[in-house]
Parts: structure tokens; C-alpha cells; sequence
């Protein structure tokens, strides 16, 4: 492959390399999460921005613990988990949002994930259809004990990835409606407790590259309560999975010990 950092001896995309991160990484979508994210380490400083990467790095039980945003979606996701991967990290825990599906998972709630389905298209060039993107077991243990011990209300299950946000929210206005519906309905009748954007691509890549893979989301709302003229409050506050996923990392640090 071709060098196109051009010898910086940096990750072409995150712009982070060796020594720059941490074992461990907390994951992000949203770039101004960030440092929002890394006030939660100690002494964390800014290791890089470019594009949609941005990269903190401090330390947590004196390990050194890294924060990088990733944008929206699959391809963007991977990029990141790749080019960390080669910097040293090897475990990982994506923080982030969802929509509920399942009718018990409602705004505010913290959704660990232990399976994505596939409804996206990055790990097609990853994996057969027929290999499951499932997240690391150690990793949702800690989430889910972290996620008990702060006392947060929470569900461990299968999330649905996409690639479309609005095909997901306005599926009627798409061509392939009939699809888009259909498949929501069969998601619903598994059991599938949210939709988000990213878990597949991270969960397969992950499976890849022989790395440790996990994921907290926040649920914002649950339109299936909406369309049943249930109560759905909207709640934006990542505060609670932040803390969920911090708490985690420091229970594998320990384990890890």
C-alpha cells in the first residue's frame, strides 16, 4: 500500500502515530465530544485533528487512555479503528447514540450492545453476510458492571446498524420504502433494542483485526413508543454513558492487570 502520509511516519487520517494513543481508546462519533470526553483522564491533551479525527490522550489508573472521534457512520468508523490499531490500541469502546426499538428502551436509558445487525455496507468489504458482528464479551462485561455500579437503567442486546439516517425516520419517502419497512418490522419481532449508525463496521473490523470491541449508547427517544402515543421523552445528556464507558475502562485496566 501506498504511503500517503508521505513518511511522517503518522496514520494518514487519525494523523496519530506510534506512541501517540493509548491500549485503550474511547470512541466517538461527534468531534466536540471530545474533550468533553477526555476531562474525565488525567493530564489529557490534544494528539491530533484532521477531518473528522480528533484525538485526546491521558491516563486512567496509570494506563494510558486515549479519546478519538470517528463522524457518522461505517466507513469513517473503521478508517479510525484501522489506523489506531496500527498506533498500538487494542481495546475499544464506542460512545454514542441510538433510537430505541424495543418499547422498554426509552429516552435516557443506556443501551450496551453485544450484536449489530448488518444493515449498513462497510462490512461487506470486510465479511460474508453470513459472519456476525458481535461485540467482545470481557468488554460488555465491564460495561455492564460499570453500568450497574453507577446505577444506571440499562439493556444488553442487539442494536441495528444503517447507513441511512432519514431512510431510517421518513422510510414511506424512499423508493425502496417496501424494504425499509419491511426489515424495521423484522427487527422489531427479533427483539432488536435500538438503531444507530456505526456498531456493525466497528464490531466486524474489530473481529478482523483481533481487537477488543464494544459499544454504550445513550438511547434519545423511541419512535415505535411515539407511534404508539406512549410516553417518549427525548433525552440528549451523554454525560451517563461517558461515565459508563469510563468506569469500564477502568474495570479492564484491572482485570487486564
Amino acid at each position: 500500500m501506498a504511503d500517503y502520509a508521505a513518511g511522517t511516519g503518522k496514520q494518514y487520517h487519525i494523523q496519530c502515530g506510534e506512541g501517540d494513543v493509548g491500549r485503550y481508546v474511547i470512541l466517538t462519533g461527534d468531534p466536540g465530544r471530545v474533550s468533553k470526553i477526555a476531562e474525565n483522564l488525567e493530564n489529557a491533551v490534544p494528539v491530533a485533528s484532521n477531518r473528522e479525527y480528533v484525538t485526546y490522550t491521558g491516563t486512567l489508573n496509570g494506563e494510558r487512555v486515549s479519546v478519538t472521534s470517528t463522524g457518522i457512520g461505517g466507513p469513517s468508523a473503521s478508517i479510525a479503528l484501522e489506523e489506531l490499531v496500527k498506533c498500538g490500541a487494542d481495546t475499544f469502546i464506542r460512545v454514542g447514540t441510538c433510537g430505541g426499538i424495543e418499547l422498554d428502551v426509552m429516552g435516557g436509558d443506556v443501551v450496551i450492545a453485544n450484536a449489530a445487525v448488518r444493515m449498513e455496507g462497510t462490512t461487506k468489504e470486510y465479511a460474508p453476510i453470513e459472519y456476525p458482528a458481535v461485540a467482545d464479551f470481557n468488554v460488555v462485561s465491564a460495561l455492564a458492571e460499570s453500568a450497574a455500579k453507577l446505577g444506571y437503567r440499562h439493556h444488553i442486546g442487539v442494536c441495528q446498524s444503517k447507513d441511512s439516517f432519514y431512510g431510517q425516520h421518513n422510510p414511506e419517502l424512499m423508493p425502496v420504502y417496501y424494504e425499509l419497512e419491511n426489515k424495521w418490522e423484522a427487527w422489531k419481532r427479533m427483539g432488536c433494542l435500538a438503531s444507530e449508525m456505526e456498531n456493525a463496521a466497528l464490531f466486524i473490523a474489530g473481529s478482523f483485526l483481533r481487537v477488543r470491541v464494544g459499544s454504550v449508547l445513550l438511547a434519545l427517544a423511541n419512535q415505535e413508543r411515539e407511534k404508539l402515543n406512549m410516553e417518549n421523552k427525548q433525552f440528549h445528556d451523554t454525560t451517563r454513558v461517558i461515565e459508563t464507558a469510563v468506569e469500564a475502562i477502568r474495570i479492564l485496566i484491572e482485570h487486564d492487570k
